[in-house]
């Protein structure tokens, strides 16, 4: 295992230069290539301030060099092997210990690692929160859906994912900034950024200034959270779909209420209960008690939340960290319901390759419960897919996030990596182009080691 593992990461020098050079090849084969000329166009300088800057340019990005020296200049820069130079550009020595540079921003006149050090961690974030919550409920309706193949459930959940899978994330967003975060709508969450302009002078937690307000409030929110999560449980189809019923209807009423009176008209009254009913009268019937308590429990955290704000909000002090998860509420949002409905098809087929299988009806006939069948042998079988998909995870918090933090005007990686591309940053654009493909080779390495954890057929010795 030791020796393939230095193996591929030795392997992974070439396919990164390859990457590079393929990248490079294209700005500098672009019209209009990479130049001093093409950096300061546009600028509106004296003849003699553009010579001055044009030059500033070649001597610090070596511009006035053919196209390949340039590529081994900043190759040497990003290495943390290679050859020092003087200030007048000439070889000074070759050092072991000479330090990796990215260079320094064409646009912003920056470091670029002092920039991504600013933005990846913001992409992380969206990622690190959207990514659990994909797996999570894709993983709980796939299997579900698989085992109940033919059923009410199965056909009800395929058509919803593949409703969300055709929605364009850039129209989401778009709806949910113009709905949710308009002054004529619902003006319920912000419409850009992270965070609040002031979130550096809140306290980090939440709190308030009245011990009883702070009782009534946590009262009141676990309090709907608890009766809609043992009503969830319930087992009386009658009075479970009865009480959501009614409690979706009267959060819909409640909502078109909320409305501005410019906004507000009957068609909301009668559109708005609809939709609530469709969200929840149909789990509310399932018979999967696990879907029930999770979905269900969470349309009562949020109504318990919502109450506990409207009658014990005064006094209420928000802090750093709800004001920072108020703001990714949406983005999240947007990032999640299309890889949600994609993994949840992509579980729910693999698990269904596995079910009529020789090993499980083996198991099946050794009287082991249905429960252990599907998760302790079914559905480790199906993981090598979901693996699969898991190695394009790294990549994909820099890159898939490009649309979302462009609509929600989020400072992360995938702004920044437009902005360069834009602004032909040949730094900026080669860095990224650097760290997006060691993580997509990271990723497949990672995914590799999981194939021989899920299935122990699989060895590497």
């Amino acid at each position: 295992m030791t020796d393939y593992i230095l193996r591929r990461i030795l392997l992974m020098i070439p396919t990164l230069l390859g990457i590079t050079i393929v990248v490079f090849t294209v700005m500098a084969s672009a019209p209009g290539g990479i130049s001093a000329a093409t950096l300061v166009d546009g600028q509106n300088l004296n003849p003699e301030a553009k010579r001055e800057i044009e030059a500033y340019y070649n001597r610090i990005y070596g511009l006035d060099s053919p196209p390949a020296v340039q590529y081994l200049r900043w190759l040497n820069n990003v290495s943390p092997v290679g050859f020092e130079f003087d200030d007048a550009g000439d070889i000074s020595g070759f050092s072991l210990t000479k330090g990796s540079d990215l260079g320094k921003s064409f646009r912003y006149g920056r470091q670029v690692s002092e920039l991504l050090s600013e933005r990846v961690p913001i992409t992380l974030l969206l990622n690190a929160v959207s990514i659990p919550i994909i797996y999570l409920i894709a993983i709980i309706l796939g299997v579900y859906a698989a085992t109940q193949r033919g059923s009410r459930f199965d056909i009800t959940s395929g058509s919803v994912m593949l409703a969300l899978w055709s929605i364009p994330t850039m129209l989401a967003g778009v709806l949910l900034i113009g709905f949710f975060s308009n002054v004529q709508y619902w003006h319920w969450f912000p419409t850009a950024g992270i965070s609040s302009p002031n979130a550096d002078n809140l306290p980090f937690m939440p709190h308030w200034q009245s011990l009883g307000q702070a009782g009534l409030f946590g009262l009141i929110s676990s309090g709907f959270t608890g009766l809609t999560v043992w009503l969830a449980a319930l087992g009386s189809v009658t009075i479970r779909v009865g009480v959501f019923s009614l409690l979706a209807v009267i959060a819909a009423v409640l909502m078109a209420s909320a409305l501005p009176e410019s906004s507000q008209s009957l068609s909301w009254t009668l559109l708005l209960p609809v939709i609530f009913l469709f969200f929840v009268t149909p789990v509310a019937l399932s018979d999967y008690v696990i879907l029930r308590i999770a979905y269900l429990g969470l349309f009562g955290l949020i109504l318990g939340l919502f109450a506990a704000l409207h009658y014990a909000g005064e006094g209420f002090i928000s802090g750093f960290l709800v004001d920072r998860a108020w703001h990714l509420v949406l983005p999240v949002f947007c990032l999640s319901y299309g890889g949600l409905a994609v993994l949840t098809k992509l579980t729910r087929t693999s698990m269904l390759e596995n079910l009529m299988s020789d090993y499980a009806r083996t198991a099946r006939a050794k009287g082991l419960a249905e429960k252990d069948v599907i998760w302790r042998h079914v559905f480790r079988n199906s993981l090598l897919p979901l693996i699969t998909v898991a190695a394009s995870l790294l990549p994909g918090m820099l890159s898939g996030s490009v649309i979302v933090e462009s609509i929600f005007s989020i400072e992360g990686m995938g702004k920044l990596a437009i902005e360069a591309v834009q602004t032909r940053d040949r730094e900026l654009v080669l860095s990224i182009t650097l760290l997006s493909g060691l993580l997509t080779l990271l990723g497949y390495l990672i995914s590799d080691l999981l194939y021989a954890v899920a299935d122990p057929r699989i060895s590497y010795d």
